[in-house]
């Protein structure tokens, strides 16, 4: 029964009863901290209809992209709807966003580096065993230690790598480290045939030049880019990524060339059954042989059949350093030297 009266007693006390009526919380109890994430607050004034959110966001169903309807003053704009039945607040999707300002905000950002982005990288670096003179520069500078000497090689760990790009930029040998891309690959093998076929022709319509080659010269060009540079953009139209794509490509690039002055053949026809695609023939009507160049596999055994040497044998190889042109060089080819090369 004292206990009783005593719980009475203290209900009655008028500063018992004050603190009741005006109980409030402690400020930092009761305010947000900055880095509380609430539900995604959509300024889609800002959505560039990249769809990064989207992918990021590892809650099934959260966020999907729409888009208004068009109307007389132009298309429906595109942006992120968040459903909060499914969304749990993790905020990846304001960290992934890259408009500035954020279309997506919902408390502090981690401020997660953009090599730690967790979209997946569309560049993968790899080293070219071909161009790689084994300094192991890259191998120092990688953050992550990604790059391993592997059989004798530099390798690089796709499963470590964050695509950072650290051993691009201490790289010494122009193409020896290489940000491929991993997207649009038919795009780009369309790209690089475009490149290829461009400097073949470019290279063969040089015949006064070829044969006056002699052994130990060399022929230098530079070979402008503006020429296939629109058609380029056609295929592939960022401009940075098709600039990378034809410097990968032409930093290691060796093409053969096959060449002969008609007007020396002795028409002895040894070229024409040894040739093994069949692309070389002879044409009754011109009294002269001809070469299928689509089928020609450059293999220089015509060049070595030849008993009149009219059948010249040529190496060109480029470097691409600036989006102005490529360099090409030239020699005549020394068969053993070649073959060792290879």
């Amino acid at each position: 029964m004292s206990s009783l009266m005593w719980y009475v007693y203290e209900f009655a006390r008028k500063a018992w009863t004050d603190a009741f009526a005006n109980a409030h919380s402690e400020p930092e109890i009761s305010e947000k901290p900055e880095r509380f994430r609430d539900f995604p607050t959509v300024h889609k004034e800002y959505c560039i209809g990249c769809g990064a959110c989207t992918i990021s966001c590892p809650s099934p169903n959260a966020i999907k992209l729409v888009r208004d309807e068009d109307s007389e003053d132009g298309e429906g704009l595109t942006f992120p709807v968040i459903k909060k039945g499914a969304c749990i607040r993790c905020g990846f999707c304001a960290e992934v966003c890259p408009t500035d300002p954020k279309t997506l905000v919902c408390g502090e950002n981690h401020l997660i580096l953009p090599e730690f982005n967790i979209i997946p990288s569309k560049r993968q670096y790899i080293v070219d065993d071909y161009l790689c003179i084994k300094c192991k520069k890259c191998m120092k500078q990688c953050p992550v230690d990604a790059i391993i000497l592997q059989d004798g090689n530099l390798v690089v760990d796709q499963l470590k790598c964050i695509s950072c790009g650290d051993c691009l930029d201490v790289c010494p040998v122009n193409g020896a480290m290489k940000g491929v891309f991993v997207e649009n690959l038919q795009d780009q093998k369309n790209l690089i045939l475009l490149t290829v076929n461009y400097l073949e022709d470019y290279i063969n319509n040089k015949e006064d030049d070829l044969r006056a080659l002699e052994t130990d010269d060399l022929l230098q060009y530079d070979v402008a880019i503006s020429e296939i540079w629109d058609e380029a953009l056609k295929i592939i139209p960022d401009e940075e990524i098709a600039l990378e794509i034809m410097s990968n490509a032409v930093n290691r690039l060796k093409i053969r060339i096959i060449d002969w002055d008609k007007s020396k053949c002795e028409k002895c026809q040894l070229c024409i059954q040894d040739c093994p695609t069949g692309c070389i023939s002879f044409d009754d009507d011109e009294d002269t042989i001809v070469r299928d160049k689509s089928r020609c596999l450059r293999c220089s055994i015509c060049y070595q059949t030849c008993p009149f040497s009219v059948i010249k044998y040529f190496i060109a190889k480029f470097t691409m350093d600036d989006k102005e042109s490529i360099h090409a060089t030239v020699k005549a080819s020394n068969l053993n030297e070649d073959i060792y090369m290879e």
